[in-house]
């Protein structure tokens, strides 16, 4: 029991990272229907400056700060001159775009940062709580990562909900052609779009690289299943991609601590959890079903 209660707190601890990403990816789904492929490495450029802010100024926070605000950035500076040319042509286009971005993101890292393996630094202890003598298999920075996500996640709710940004948000995600005669400015609405996706995958990168190296290619496994955790929710519910990263993060922690070899058979069972789900329900857990009139 106490393996169990271990296992299953680490496993919400590496979902809401994996939801984190998966969100990132929804926002931009939504409004452009583009898989943004360079996300993990946009995530890893972004953990890049806050460490190197952080060895200059010594705040953690400070760092911390500066990887999210670098998101914002990247994210706008990628929308307006890499992805918005490719808007109105056939999809491939956007698809080789965002690969060939990824490749360059990756490769400017390793040329400005170097390629070596670098430890990310923590705002709070990493050692083990515990209640009484029994140790629960989690850390306060596993807790930081958790409610960090999550108050971000609700932040990201209210204000698609209650504000009249968010509003038009959801109008140029539900009919991008309505949205325009409506009067919104959708290619703006987008680029805020990115924005967001940009914030959420530097808070990704920066929440989980304590726990893994940072080095050019180091997003990559947490992008795949980020993009794993979105396709199980639906690619166009953003609570479906928490909830996704939520079961896929303690998933793939039972496969760690219970299978023999469990940390080299990770990957495959992602693996076969996207495809168990793409035949079972295509759309996602959290897709909604679409009523078709004749």
């Amino acid at each position: 029991m106490v393996e169990f209660l271990q296992f299953t707190l680490s496993g919400i601890s590496f979902g809401m990272i994996y939801a984190a990403v998966a969100l990132s990816l929804v926002l931009i789904w939504r409004g452009t229907r583009l898989l943004n492929y360079a996300q993990g490495g946009m995530a890893m450029f972004t953990t890049y400056v806050a460490i190197e802010v952080i060895y200059r100024t010594g705040n953690y926070w400070t760092g911390f700060v500066s990887a999210l605000a670098a998101g914002v950035v990247l994210g706008v500076v990628c929308q307006l001159t890499v992805i918005r040319p490719t808007m109105n042509k056939p999809p491939l286009n956007a698809v080789i775009v965002t690969i060939g971005l990824l490749i360059l993101i990756e490769g400017l890292a390793g040329i400005f940062f170097g390629g070596q393996y670098r430890s990310f630094p923590t705002a709070f202890s990493q050692a083990g709580l515990k209640i009484g003598r029994t140790p629960l298999g989690v850390s306060r920075y596993d807790v930081f990562v958790a409610a960090a996500v999550l108050v971000t996640t609700l932040a990201l709710a209210v204000a698609f909900r209650y504000t009249s940004a968010g509003l038009r948000m959801r109008a140029a995600a539900f009919n991008a052609t309505i949205a325009r005669l409506s009067g919104i400015r959708v290619a703006r609405v987008l680029t805020v779009g990115w924005a967001l996706a940009g914030l959420l995958g530097a808070l990704a990168g920066v929440l989980v690289s304590p726990s893994t190296f940072l080095y050019p290619n180091s997003m990559d496994t947490i992008f795949v299943f980020g993009f794993t955790a979105a396709v199980i929710g639906g690619l166009d519910s953003p609570a479906g991609a928490v909830v996704g990263g939520l079961l896929l993060g303690v998933a793939l922690s039972y496969a760690g601590g219970y299978l023999h070899s469990g940390s080299n058979l990770v990957p495959l069972v992602a693996l076969g959890i996207l495809v168990v789900v793409l035949m079972v329900r295509p759309d996602g857990l959290f897709s909604a079903t679409q009523v078709r009139r004749v």
